[in-house]
């Protein structure tokens, strides 16, 4: 009877440690969102106003990612720091994926965005067939962790990629192109309430399209009025959003309401 307990709590408190995602909640889409806008002002902000340009911004920001989620994959449980530090930096350095790709090496948004595509439908695959779920409630093992952050940097690519290509190149502009992926997350979360699409896949869908959404929203606020923007500025815009993120991120942390059981 000992033994069984023991075992018992052993079970309950591995699980604990190994828990690294919070919980998807109203402060989940809120905080991605405005992830997303950060990696879209950010990235532009090092890159022109600070003249650093793409390549070294790539450089600086892939290593500070590198050492985040170093962080992130020491730690035993979710801690909304570092979690989603690792958010913000995963999503400027996807924004940065894309644009090497199209701005030095002249790939087209219409190449990037399938390209990026297929490589997020196979990380999907070889996850599912890997560990049989795609679930971010089952993130407890470190290859679990390892297929989960390369979807996530996967999807803000194919975000940024799908995104500047309906904003830019099909002309819709950047408040046309948020207010199309809004509707469609919309529509992805009526499909999941009202007639039972499947929640992780409803999940992962809504998950890509916020990244357009928000970096449409990103340069709706940042960019010039001649460009079609609200002429804020990348500095204005990204102090906006990254001190709302830490005020957000610092009330989950007091109140824990994002954590799983």
């Amino acid at each position: 009877m000992t033994t069984t307990t023991q075992r018992s709590g052993a079970v309950s408190q591995h699980r604990q440690m190994l828990n690294k995602v919070p919980e998807v909640t109203v402060y989940f889409w809120i905080i991605k969102i405005l992830c997303t806008t950060v990696g879209e002002t950010a990235a532009d902000y090092l890159i022109d106003k600070l003249g650093w340009g793409l390549t070294n911004t790539t450089y600086v920001m892939g290593a500070l990612l590198i050492a985040t989620l170093c962080f992130q994959f020491a730690v035993k449980k979710y801690v909304p720091g570092v979690y989603w530090l690792s958010v913000v930096l995963i999503s400027v350095v996807g924004t940065l994926v894309t644009d090497n790709l199209t701005d030095n090496l002249g790939v087209a948004l219409e190449t990037t965005t399938t390209v990026f595509t297929v490589v997020l439908a196979a990380t999907f695959a070889v996850w599912y067939l890997s560990e049989k779920t795609l679930s971010i409630h089952t993130i407890h093992t470190v290859r679990r962790e390892a297929f989960y952050w390369a979807a996530i940097l996967f999807t803000f690519a194919l975000g940024t990629a799908a995104g500047d290509l309906t904003a830019e190149r099909l002309a819709l502009g950047y408040w046309v192109s948020a207010l199309m992926f809004a509707v469609l997350i919309a529509a992805v979360a009526f499909a999941h309430v009202a007639l039972k699409l499947n929640a992780v896949l409803a999940f992962w869908i809504a998950y890509v399209l916020t990244r357009p959404l928000g970096a449409s929203l990103g340069d709706y606020l940042s960019q010039p009025r001649a460009h079609g923007g609200l002429a804020l500025g990348t500095v204005g815009t990204s102090a906006l959003f990254l001190v709302t993120i830490l005020g957000l991120v610092a009330y989950l942390t007091v109140s824990r309401k994002d954590e799983t059981t």
